[in-house]
Formats: structure tokens, sequence, C-alpha cells
């Protein structure tokens, strides 16, 4: 089984659009094996995006990470990585097919929904930023 972690940033928290994506990562057979709200600082979103941090966008994309509650979770299943980028859409809502989460309900590149590990090893990396052993359902 593979894991990768979600967060439901805080354009869709405040949106109330938490159960429109865990609908649908159920429906999926995505597992949420872990979750939490948080609102995280300037300084915690520098953390997180740190891999961004040279490109022009970072600075934006700080200040809108920690402007609000997110719900971060961590998801558990078969191929779970490809599996749930494919349901969640190119990046730019404009250009993801129709029925992902970020074509139904992302309002600009930037407040797009939700984000997901783009890889196994970025997935262990980013679950460990947010989660400790103990808060993950095994």
């Amino acid at each position: 089984m593979e894991r990768t972690l979600s967060i439901i940033k805080p354009d869709a928290v405040g949106r109330g659009l938490m159960g429109d994506v865990i609908k649908r990562l159920e429906s999926n057979e995505i597992h949420i094996i872990g979750m939490k709200m948080l609102h995280m600082t300037r300084s915690q979103a520098e953390g997180f995006y740190a891999v961004h941090r040279e490109r022009p966008f970072f600075s934006s994309l700080c200040d809108f990470m920690s402007s609000g509650p997110a719900l971060v979770m961590v998801l558990e299943g078969e191929d779970v990585i490809k599996r749930y980028r494919s349901l969640m859409g190119a990046t730019n809502y404009k250009d993801a097919k129709e029925g992902t989460i970020r074509r139904d309900f992302a309002t600009d590149i930037e407040k797009n929904v939700v984000h997901g590990s783009d890889a196994p090893e970025t997935a262990a990396v980013e679950i460990n930023y947010f989660f400790n052993s103990f808060e993950i359902m095994t």
C-alpha cells in the first residue's frame, strides 16, 4: 500500500468543500488514515513549500497557504499517488479534465482546492512534515 499527503487548501475550507473532496476520496477507494485541521503560520508554509523558494509564485503561495485553516490528510491505497493526482486534475484548473476536483471547484491557479504529493519520496517528507507516527492509523 502506498501513502500520500493531501491538503484541502484554505480556499476550499472557507467555501465548505471539505466534505465534497472527502466524498470523492471515499468513492475512489482512497483511504484516509490520518487527518487534522491546522492554520499554518507563514514560517510553516515557507518550510513546506521550500522547494519552490526560487519560483516567482513562492511568496503569494505562502501568503495564501497561511491565510486560513487547511485540512491535511494522509491517504493510503494501491497506486494512491497516481490515482489521487488524477482525481485532483491539472494544477491549472482550466487545463484539468472534466470531473476532477480542480476543474469542478477551483477558482484560479493558486486557489486550486487541493495539494497532493507527486512521488513516494516527496510523500514521505510531506507526511512527516505534518504527522507523527501516533497520528497515522495503520
